[in-house]
């Protein structure tokens, strides 16, 4: 990371914008979580998208300005959070994956254990995006709200210091992906990071710290 996160780092394509966010910091309510692993999404050119058909109700928050937070709820257990990206209208988004709590462990470990038999390890506190949430206590309240507004509750700012590697692979539980990653490898974090999801097969690709020029790929995604 090291630039500052505002609206216009996420007005980029979402491709762009995924794996600068590893590393960056998004705190509530007392948690700060250190993100490990995304996911890109791009809308219409999307079909793992909710927003491949066009806006919805529910979706309508993914076709606004960029910086706002698009929540849903996934297989009716747990909630999702993805930050909106791209320019106004174009429906692209990051779905955040898994991160590492920095601040609030307490307070991340009694929100995870709520309903859980056995004792919740650090590393899992966040590790994946229904984990995420519950450690960060956000849920539908939180559906597009705006990053940048005026005394916003959600930060998300740029972490610490370099990242080091990013690796890169298929999006996790949806359809038509292919096993190798070849037509959406749209999934990105932070190589060796004990927080990040089992499954991750994919390609490597240097961190922001170790490359020479400015990210590309493919044309982006959006978040399911």
């Amino acid at each position: 990371m090291g630039m500052p996160i505002d609206r216009a780092l996420l007005a980029r394509p979402v491709l762009e914008v995924a794996p600068d966010l590893l590393g960056a910091l998004l705190s509530h309510d007392g948690v700060t979580l250190r993100l490990t692993e995304v996911e890109a999404y791009a809308g219409p050119l999307d079909p793992g998208s909710h927003a491949y058909r066009g806006p919805t109700p529910r979706t309508q928050v993914m076709f606004g300005p960029p910086g706002h937070l698009y929540v849903y709820r996934s297989y009716g257990v747990h909630w999702c959070v993805n930050v909106v990206t791209g320019e106004d209208g174009t429906a692209s988004a990051v779905l955040l994956r898994a991160a590492e709590v920095v601040e609030g462990l307490d307070l991340a470990r009694e929100r995870r254990q709520v309903g859980v038999a056995t004792e919740v390890v650090d590393r899992d506190l966040a590790r994946g995006p229904g984990r995420l949430t519950k450690a960060l206590g956000l849920d539908a309240a939180h559906d597009g709200l705006d990053l940048f507004g005026p005394g916003a509750e959600v930060r998300l700012r740029p972490g610490p210091g370099p990242v080091g590697a990013v690796r890169t692979g298929p999006r996790v539980g949806v359809s038509g992906e292919g096993g190798d990653g070849t037509r959406f490898p749209w999934r990105f974090w932070l190589e060796d990071e004990p927080t990040v999801s089992v499954y991750r097969p994919g390609t490597r690709r240097l961190g922001r710290a170790a490359r020479t020029g400015r990210h590309t790929s493919d044309p982006g995604k959006d978040p399911r």
